[in-house]
């Protein structure tokens, strides 16, 4: 899709905007609405303000760069009354939150609404369209939040800045124009994205249920089966032994240090952050005094080809040791795994700690629990299904393969939707800044063959 440019542009006096199309004004927010408010936060421990509560109560966590239709809250009509500060904004305002990490993060509201303290809300649109405004302030997000101040230790920007800042726009007509062209063109593209999300889903979920299969069933179809005496784990090979989990698998979980032993160099202490990826990393740690450490913490030493798990983190994710964490201590929350020699192999290992059978297991031992890591305990209880360690070889290459295969079609789809948020970025910011020209801009008549230039756009951006 291409657009033609305005004939002529002239400088729009702002160092970061650069050049407007000739007959832009710039409009100071601040003089462009009739209506500037925000609102506050009941006592949330008193329900009696959102108990059967009939008004909608926007917080800034609720502000994703949409239309705002539902609340986790809602406010009684008493609460009006009772705090000043609430008032009703009407539907089609838009909502900026002013504090903390949500700073920036815009919304719409669909359905007359009140909000809390960190909100800025304007309404009355009257020299700009709050749509084209939306967008604008979407593109120049990062503008924006550099104008924050520190109060309280968290970023926020105050209700001042937000009117004081100037937004170059045509008339209002044309404004509304713009803001209909992108309605419909991101509509397209955010269609888009959702399918190749949904794909994402998709191979995730297949990736994971090949490895399931082939840690519980194996490779051969034909091979003689048995009921395996565990409800979850349901029939597996007839020559597979089903055995507890530490029969075939050393584990240990780090000790618990206290910060006062952190040093600035001495022996790594490795944290969660260095548990991420394939292999473990000094991302994050800490250091301890090696003479402590000998005294009391060798035993906890990692090996080279030890494996590692986060007793806290998302299941699927176990690291190996090299030579770069050789020696570390894991901080406790981080579980070190050793294969039991002749019993087990490594990557056999790594492929059943990565596959939904151990996540089911952990879940149901959690089960009631308050607690959300799990431990040594969790695992003292769990089976695996254990073939001949010659066969454990073949399936942990095939898991490997397979692993790989999945992760290639994975990034190139993230990679392909990163791309269409990026055009989609593009396309906003060149339109309210009039470097495209869509006064003339109709939608198309025949939508399937608009659906289909999008399409065919986004494949190109994944090619």
């Amino acid at each position: 899709m291409s657009f033609p440019r305005y004939r002529e542009y002239k400088d729009s006096g702002i160092a970061w905007i650069g050049e407007v199309p000739v007959g832009w004004q710039v409009w100071k927010i601040g003089h462009s609405f009739g209506g500037f408010g925000s609102g506050t936060t009941p006592p949330t421990s008193d329900e009696k303000w959102f108990s059967q509560g009939e008004i909608p109560w926007v917080t800034t966590g609720e502000l994703r760069e949409k239309i705002v239709v539902s609340t986790k809250k809602n406010l009684v009509g008493e609460a009006l009354k009772a705090f000043p500060a609430l008032q009703v904004h009407p539907r089609g305002s838009l909502v900026i939150a002013m504090y903390g990490a949500t700073i920036g993060r815009l919304g719409v509201l669909g359905v007359p609404a009140t909000t809390n303290q960190a909100c800025c809300v304007l309404s009355e649109p009257m020299s700009l369209d709050v749509r084209f405004t939306f967008y604008w302030l979407l593109v120049h997000r990062e503008q924006i939040v550099s104008l924050f101040s520190s109060g309280g230790g968290q970023p926020n920007i105050n209700r001042e800045t937000i009117t004081s800042l100037k937004v170059p726009a045509p008339n209002l007509n044309e404004q509304t124009q713009i803001a209909r062209f992108l309605d419909h063109e991101t509509a397209k593209i955010d269609a888009l994205i959702r399918e190749q999300e949904r794909l994402i889903e998709l191979l995730q979920e297949k990736r994971q249920a090949v490895i399931s299969h082939a840690v519980t069933k194996g490779l051969d179809p034909d091979v003689p089966m048995k009921d395996s005496g565990v409800e979850w784990l349901e029939e597996v090979p007839a020559h597979w032994r089903v055995v507890p989990f530490g029969y075939a698998i050393s584990y240990q979980e780090g000790p618990g240090i206290m910060a006062s032993d952190f040093r600035d160099e001495g022996v790594p202490l490795l944290r969660v952050s260095g548990v991420q990826g394939r292999w473990a990393s000094l991302k994050g740690c800490n250091y301890l005094d090696p003479k402590k450490v000998k005294k009391r913490w060798k035993h906890f030493q990692l090996n080279h080809g030890d494996l590692l798990i986060s007793a806290s983190a998302s299941m699927g994710t176990v690291c190996e040791v090299d030579n770069a964490t050789v020696g570390a201590v894991p901080y406790t929350g981080l579980i070190r795994l050793t294969p039991i020699a002749k019993i087990s192999h490594r990557d056999f290992v790594r492929a059943i700690v990565g596959s939904q059978q151990f996540a089911v297991q952990i879940d149901l031992f959690k089960a009631g629990s308050t607690i959300q890591h799990f431990g040594p305990t969790h695992l003292s209880q769990m089976k695996v299904a254990l073939p001949p360690l010659e066969e454990q070889i073949q399936l942990a290459e095939h898991v490997d393969k397979v692993t790989t295969e999945f992760k290639s079609l994975i990034e190139e789809a993230e990679k392909g939707n990163k791309l269409l948020k990026e055009r989609r970025t593009a396309l906003i910011s060149a339109a309210v800044t009039g470097k495209i020209d869509v006064r003339n801009w109709q939608p198309p008549q025949d939508e399937s063959a608009f659906d289909e230039e999008v399409r065919k756009a986004g494949m190109e951006a994944t090619a």
